[in-house]
């Protein structure tokens, strides 16, 4: 059984289209009313693929940038530029809206002894945001961010991080992320590794593969 249970954030507790979703129903994003989720999903994949990217190159900036930059490539895909639209969307990214399941999940966990954490890309502050908004940092006994080693996952340098707060040995660890490259790597790296593969999607073909896939988040308390 795992010791601590760590937990990407965007996409895995956060809903990351939420924000485009969430200014589509408003008269201010009439404009991405019926474009909305090609929107989202344009702008998630090149916020992780400038993540990557700049892994490899190492020009590492804080995620707020990179998904500013994600934001603005999908915008000019969309044939969007209105300024007033893009900063309405940047300014509900750091209140995203929690999966359903996120906060019973989370006190599940904590009422069994485990210890809780987020390992992520994202920034302090966007994270601090994103925590405080979801009303979940009561059930969480740290959130890591990659600044403090300057790169982005899946780079070992990340997975590190959990074993330098916690003291414990990467089997001690159960990982759980919504991204399957993420799982691959942290699976690589020793973690127990959970897949929460929402869109059920195949399996990646990385050297790691996670040892549980499940639809939500709702029965990682019986994982861990």
């Amino acid at each position: 059984m795992a010791q601590i249970c760590v937990f990407d954030a965007y996409g895995t507790l956060f809903d990351v289209a939420a924000a485009a979703r969430k200014l589509a129903e408003t008269p201010s994003g009439a404009a991405i009313a019926e474009t909305w989720p090609a929107l989202a999903e344009d702008w998630r994949r090149k916020q992780l693929e400038y993540s990557w990217l700049r892994a490899v190159t190492g020009d590492y900036v804080p995620f707020w940038q990179v998904t500013k930059d994600g934001l603005d490539w999908a915008l000019a895909k969309a044939g969007q530029d209105d300024p007033e639209l893009r900063e309405a969307l940047l300014a509900l990214y750091w209140e995203l809206a929690p999966y359903r399941e996120v906060p019973e999940m989370l006190a599940r966990l904590k009422a069994a002894g485990k210890a809780c954490a987020i390992l992520s890309n994202g920034s302090p502050d966007m994270l601090e945001g994103a925590v405080d908004s979801a009303g979940i940092g009561t059930y969480l006994d740290a959130v890591l961010s990659v600044e403090a080693v300057g790169i982005f996952k899946p780079a070992r340098a990340v997975y590190d991080m959990v074993g330098a707060r916690f003291g414990c040995a990467p089997e001690a660890v159960l990982f759980v992320s919504s991204n399957g490259w993420d799982a691959a790597g942290a699976a690589a790296y020793g973690f127990q590794t959970v897949w929460v593969n929402r869109r059920g999607e195949p399996v990646d073909n990385l050297p790691g593969r996670p040892q549980h896939v499940l639809a939500d988040l709702t029965t990682i308390p019986e994982l861990a």
